[in-house]
This record gives C-alpha cells, sequence and structure tokens, in this order.
C-alpha cells in the first residue's frame, strides 16, 4: 500500500468536513502533504482545500518562499492564503514564531475545519527527545498528539506515522520541488542537533528505535488520557458544594475535597484546571502551591503564574488574573441614575433608590469606619473579617460614600443597605472578558 492509500485509509477514519487547510511551508513535509491532498481532491475524496503560508520574516529568503509556494499551488490548482506575522521583540524567538504561527492557521480555519499538518514520525521522535532532556511530564513526552481542537475546527497531522523516508520516496517520485531552510542544518538549535547528531546513533546502535520510542510515545498518551479523565472526576468533585460569593466572575474550586486528594492527584487535578488559564507549571513552581495549600487564609497566600495568581479565600481557591491588580479609580456621581460603569471593575446596580448627585464610588484604603443598624461604627476591616470576606476581593468592592460618610458596601447583607431603602449590587468585571452578568 503506497502513501496515498494509506493517507486515504486514515482520512476514513476522520470527521468529515468540507474545509481542509493545508499548513504550507514550502518545506519537505508540506509539499508532499498539500501534494497528496490535491491527489485526493481530484479523486473526489477530499473537498475544499487550501495552503496557508506563514511569513514569519526570519530569513532572508522569506519572501522568495512566499513565491516558491505560489507556483507549487498555482501547479496543483489549489489557492494560497499568505499570512505575514512578527516575532522580533517576543525573549524566545522559537516559541514566539510557533504561537504566532498557530495564531495564523486559527485566524484562517473555518468553522468545523481541519488544519493538516506535515509533522512525521521522525519529527515526533526528536519532540520526545527534546522534552526528555528538559524534564517533561507525562503529557509532554506524549509528543505532538495526532489530532486536537483548534480555534473553531480542528488540528490534524495525518502523517505523524510515517518516516521522513516514505515522504522523501514519494517526494522523489513524483518530482516535488520543495525548500530546504538552511536554519535547519544549525546544530546550535536542540532540535537539529538531536536530527544530525543523536537519532543517526541511536539509529545505527538500535536500527528499530524508531517504531520502539514512536510506542512509547503512544503509551506516554494514553497514560495521560487516563490521568486526564481522573482530573475531570476529581475536578467535578472539587466545583460542586455550596460556595460563598458565588458572584464572584472568577474560576474557584473548593478547597477541601482538593487537600482530601494524595499530592500526585491535587497537580493532576490543578493541570488540568488551570490549563486554559495560564501556562503549565514547571517543577519549581511547585513549592507555590506547596506554600498556598500548606499557609493559612490570614497569612493570605499567593501562587504566582503567568497571568494571574492562584489565591485562598472563603474555603476556596480562586484564580485572579493580572487585570484584577489594576489600580481603580474613585467615580463621582453628578446625575441620579440606576446603574454605573465602573472602568475596569464592572457594574453597579442601585436597587430600590437611585443614586444621587453628591455620591461617590471609592475603594479601601485602611481606617474606614461604617455605620451597622443596631451596633453603631465599626472597622470596615473587623467586618470583612467577619464575613469571611477573601483578601483579594476587598480592595475591589465598591464602597458607596456622601462626603466623608461611608454608606454602604455593595453586595454583602447588612453592609450594603442605601440609605432610604433598597440595596447596592456589584457585577465584577471577570478581566477576561468583560462583564459576567446574571
Amino acid at each position: 500500500m503506497g502513501l496515498l492509500d494509506r493517507l486515504h485509509a486514515r482520512l476514513e477514519r476522520q470527521p468529515p468536513t468540507c474545509h481542509w487547510r493545508v499548513g504550507f511551508s514550502g518545506g519537505l513535509d508540506s509539499t508532499v502533504l498539500l501534494h497528496l491532498f490535491a491527489r485526493l481532491r481530484e479523486q473526489g475524496l477530499a473537498g475544499e482545500v487550501q495552503a496557508v503560508h506563514v511569513h514569519h520574516g526570519l530569513q532572508p529568503a522569506a519572501d522568495a518562499w512566499v513565491e516558491h509556494c505560489g507556483r507549487v499551488c498555482a501547479a496543483l490548482d489549489v489557492p494560497l492564503v499568505t499570512r505575514h506575522v512578527r516575532t522580533d521583540k517576543m525573549a524566545s524567538l522559537e516559541r514566539a514564531a510557533r504561537e504566532a504561527r498557530y495564531a495564523a492557521f486559527a485566524e484562517v480555519l473555518p468553522i468545523g475545519g481541519c488544519l493538516l499538518l506535515g509533522q512525521h514520525r521522525d519529527d515526533q521522535l526528536e519532540t520526545l527527545l527534546q522534552r526528555l532532556v528538559r524534564g517533561a511530564g507525562v503529557k509532554g513526552l506524549a509528543g505532538m498528539p495526532e489530532t486536537r481542537p483548534l480555534a473553531r475546527g480542528r488540528l490534524w497531522r495525518p502523517l505523524l506515522d510515517e518516516p521522513r523516508a516514505a515522504l522523501l520516496a514519494y517526494a522523489e517520485a513524483e518530482g516535488l520541488h520543495w525548500i530546504e531552510d538552511p536554519s535547519n542544518a544549525d546544530t546550535q538549535l536542540d532540535r537539529n542537533y538531536l536530527r544530525h547528531e543523536i537519532m543517526p546513533r541511536l539509529r545505527n546502535r538500535w536500527p528499530g528505535v524508531d517504531r520502539v520510542m514512536a510506542r512509547s510515545a503512544r503509551h506516554l498518551a494514553e497514560a495521560e488520557e487516563l490521568l486526564g479523565e481522573l482530573a475531570r472526576l476529581d475536578l467535578r468533585q472539587a466545583q460542586t458544594g455550596q460556595r460563598a460569593f458565588a458572584w464572584v466572575p472568577l474560576p474557584s474550586l473548593m478547597l477541601a475535597p482538593l487537600q482530601a486528594l494524595s499530592d500526585a492527584r491535587q497537580r493532576n487535578l490543578l493541570r488540568t484546571w488551570l490549563a486554559p488559564l495560564a501556562r503549565q507549571p514547571d517543577s519549581a513552581h511547585w513549592v507555590g502551591w506547596q506554600a498556598l495549600r500548606e499557609g493559612g487564609e490570614a497569612s493570605d497566600p499567593c501562587w504566582r503564574l503567568e497571568g494571574g495568581a492562584v489565591r485562598r479565600g472563603a474555603g476556596q481557591l480562586w484564580w485572579v488574573p493580572d487585570a484584577w491588580q489594576a489600580e481603580l479609580r474613585p467615580l463621582a456621581i453628578g446625575t441620579r441614575q440606576t446603574t454605573l460603569d465602573l472602568a475596569g471593575n464592572g457594574r453597579l446596580r442601585f436597587v430600590g433608590v437611585d443614586a444621587q448627585p453628591g455620591w461617590r464610588i471609592a475603594y479601601r484604603q485602611g481606617g474606614e469606619q461604617l455605620v451597622v443598624p443596631g451596633r453603631g461604627h465599626r472597622d470596615l476591616k473587623r467586618l470583612l473579617n467577619e464575613r469571611g470576606v477573601p483578601t483579594f476581593l476587598r480592595g475591589r468592592l465598591p464602597l458607596l460614600w456622601q462626603g466623608d460618610e461611608l454608606l454602604a458596601v455593595a453586595n454583602l447583607p447588612g453592609l450594603n443597605g442605601l440609605p432610604g431603602g433598597g440595596r447596592l449590587e456589584w457585577q465584577p468585571a471577570d478581566g477576561v472578558a468583560g462583564f459576567e452578568l446574571p
């Protein structure tokens, strides 16, 4: 069975779509993949096929590569879309280029479409070794997934089980022409060092090492799938139960079910919970989780991660995005109204009584006092302690003032009453997507 037939057999096992997008760099792998799908389209086995070339501008010949890709696509009667991206101000150029590339792919992928990438088995082995020497866990050592969701569609690597030699033989037999990126010969780059220095020695010593390592990656992918199932079960337990401050629109977990798990299951659960929120913590960063778990709420422990922090409060863990750390500005009320938009802090509603001219909204500075019916003047700090308000939330609670008198604290029963009746309701901004309205 030839390469085209093997691809056709894999295609039949994939979810159907009418929109195929081939990530086309012009190199050997993507040239073979594009040619194969053009053949499948001619046979009526694939619908719309379009090539997507990402111009990084990192090589002097980048413009010439666009022209080459245009000629190849014209010969195959395949439309070509080119996207220009910039990565010159990023700390890690390789990572930045990869992220920019996938962002460009996601942008052009239609609803229900499938992005095709040409990585093969040799690429998978290099990925496995690269992650191994970096100390990756099970997920990293599972290598590149054959398929995964992407934007409004999905990504598929249909040649992942094929050795590079099979792609090269196909290209030579079909008389294909492709680009040789000169940076691929630079052994100062980790992946190239593995490709040119390490893999040949491994193959010489153990001729079947490619198949063995690919099998190991599949075993690890299966283990990662099982760990994911366990994490989702544990996560369900940690997300059920009566929650305090349910009106706070931040991701949270109940702490008690989490603390009942073993250390390994805690980390497994947290990886899954944090996956859509922050870059996965490396080994050194888990020290921050231990300090957070073992510290009391009164000490206000904080586990800093990229894009935000995990905080404790009211028997829960909270993901607090960096946007919640922004300084808030007071707001003077000049006219009667029922709703106020608070810059960077959501929306405030006056229920039962309109906001009055001369009132203002401000935030804690320390030392505030509030008159509580039946109790007289009380320190706001003590009142917040009595209600178990998480520390990270206190500085964002809108306070209603008239002159030097604190009138109400939004959302806290017994403290949110307005003069003349009614109450002060706050709908916080989630720090990510704007307002979280009931």
